[in-house]
């Protein structure tokens, strides 16, 4: 079993940034895939990036040179450092892991003002 806590959601403005943290326990985090996903009121859950256990990754295009996916394994933690934040960005983020099942965090929410 794999326990997922994000923090770092909030209300920030158009420009801003803010840095998600997702902790977990469990044993195996350093060979899981990590991936931040996110929802929006009235849309579907989108994959916003990727970590695999080697650290490739990848992004959602409506991200990519805005956002950095990032981990450590010695603190069982995966961060998602958001710059350059536009109103689209608002949606509850969630921290999703991945090693043959899947694993969620509860999700944390982000608002970003014009």
């Amino acid at each position: 079993q794999v326990q997922l806590v994000e923090s770092g959601g909030g209300l920030v403005q158009a420009g801003g940034s803010l840095r998600l943290s997702c902790a977990a326990s469990g044993s195996i985090f350093s060979i899981a895939s990590m991936r931040w996903y996110r929802q929006a009121p009235g849309k579907h859950r989108e994959l916003v990036a990727a970590i695999t256990s080697g650290g490739s990754t990848n992004y959602a295009d409506s991200v990519k040179g805005r956002f950095t996916i990032s981990r450590d394994n010695a603190k069982n933690t995966v961060y998602l450092q958001m710059n350059s934040l536009k109103p689209e960005d608002t949606a509850v983020y969630y921290c999703n892991a991945f090693h043959f099942l899947d694993f969620w965090g509860q999700g944390t929410q982000v608002t970003v003002s014009s």
